[in-house]
């Protein structure tokens, strides 16, 4: 059986709590449907914007260091990028009502682009931290109009896949930087800061001049074509909304918190391993993500959001708790691989949900969830150090999935979905 996406002049998906998410069959002659064009132009330009981050990040925490600064400042450094995104989310919305995704999106690239190429030529460490902080703001204005304008175009019944689509592009981006980056370090340390600036001023280029909408006062795609705004007010009273950003929440807490910042001191200092150990354990994680998001994005457009942040967030926060009582590396690395499937369900099911949710315009919907991953991504950190320093391993990983776990008992809230089967 297969399934398409709604046909023009159909209600949308998010029109009314419990709207179908699915379609009816093709019929004998139909063509399957693809993804249009901005979705595939989209995740092109998350493959480059990544694959230059994934180059910077090997080598950001040595560059600061060589200031002659210490581990407090080296971690100021990271934050301010990430409470710079947090900070400037909210005024992204209004940013894209009045000048367009397409715009905000090719500045918000070329902010970052310049500041990158800047850091590489900075002199002190103050306008390193400035400029990594004014990297912050660009990031918000990609992501932000990036997703607000993926939501928009593309049809509520192939939603999932197409935000899978894009989240690939950041993900095979993602394996390839950090590799890249490695070879670029032996160079000097600022040549990956210049290739990273090299990367987003292409996938800005891509953006301003391949993207098809998003343009100021452009018209509505695909089934979207003749909704109206929904207002904020409503979007927040929506439980789909609301059980989306808690998942992003807690996701945004167990990303940076306990998978980037615990696990690779986990490794070492309680299995007794070295960080390769971690890059090999984090890798298979990666791939194993890589190969579920197909599925888990069809698995979300046919069967449903509820079900899918249900069970992929219960697994995981499960998973994250099993981790720290892992004996071994091989079994740390199976349960990282669990954790990679059912993050493949976790980075397309909220985001799916957010666009039932606000509809077509959701500019401040989109600036909203995407501050919760950020709030999460500051405060993690933070607090599970805080745990392990006070109490243990276990306290980090166990808070970490519970959030999880947090996530999907909320979800149980959200309202019952159907679908069409031909």
């Amino acid at each position: 059986m297969r399934f398409v996406g709604w046909m023009r002049g159909r209600p949308r998906a998010s029109a009314v709590p419990g709207a179908r998410i699915g379609a009816a069959g093709a019929t004998g002659g139909s063509p399957k449907p693809r993804l249009n064009r901005d979705v595939i132009v989209l995740g092109v330009i998350a493959f480059f914007v990544m694959v230059g981050f994934g180059v910077v990040v090997p080598v950001l925490p040595v560059y600061v260091q060589s200031f002659g600064v210490g581990n407090l400042e080296v971690g100021a450094v990271v934050s301010a990028f990430a409470l710079m995104r947090f900070v400037f989310s909210p005024a992204c919305g209004r940013l894209i009502d009045w000048a367009g995704e397409r715009t905000v999106l090719a500045v918000g690239i070329g902010i970052v682009a310049l500041s990158s190429g800047l850091v590489g030529a900075a002199d002190s460490y103050l306008q390193l931290l400035l400029l990594r902080g004014a990297g912050g703001i660009g990031s918000a204005m990609f992501s932000v109009s990036a997703m607000t304008l993926l939501l928009r175009t593309a049809e509520p019944g192939r939603r999932a896949r197409a935000i899978g689509f894009y989240q690939g592009g950041f993900l095979i981006g993602g394996m390839a930087g950090p590799a890249i980056g490695s070879l670029l370090a032996t160079i000097s340390l600022t040549a990956p800061f210049f290739f990273y600036a090299g990367t987003l001023t292409v996938a800005g280029l891509v953006g301003l001049f391949l993207l098809r909408s998003g343009g100021r006062g452009s018209a509505l795609a695909g089934a979207d074509a003749s909704a109206v705004r929904t207002p904020f007010r409503t979007v927040l009273r929506d439980e789909r909304f609301r059980a989306a950003c808690i998942a992003n929440f807690a996701q945004g807490w167990t990303s940076l918190g306990v998978r980037t910042t615990l696990i690779p001191l986990f490794v070492v200092v309680v299995l007794g391993g070295t960080s390769s150990w971690t890059g090999i354990a984090l890798a298979a994680a990666a791939v194993a993500q890589a190969l579920a998001l197909a599925p888990a994005a069809r698995f979300v457009d046919t069967v449903g959001r509820k079900p899918a942040i249900i069970g992929a967030f219960a697994v995981a926060g499960l998973t994250i708790v099993a981790i720290a009582f892992a004996p071994n590396i091989w079994v740390l690395g199976a349960l990282l691989c669990v954790y990679g499937v059912a993050a493949a369900f976790m980075g397309t099911a909220p985001a799916a949900a957010v666009g039932d949710a606000a509809g077509a315009r959701g500019g401040r919907p989109v600036s909203v969830f995407s501050m919760c991953a950020d709030a999460g991504a500051i405060v993690g950190p933070l607090v599970a150090g805080l745990l392990v320093d006070t109490f243990s391993f276990s306290a980090g990983f166990v808070v970490g999935g519970m959030f999880l776990l947090i996530a999907a008992a909320y979800a149980l809230r959200m309202p019952a979905e159907r679908r069409v089967v031909a």
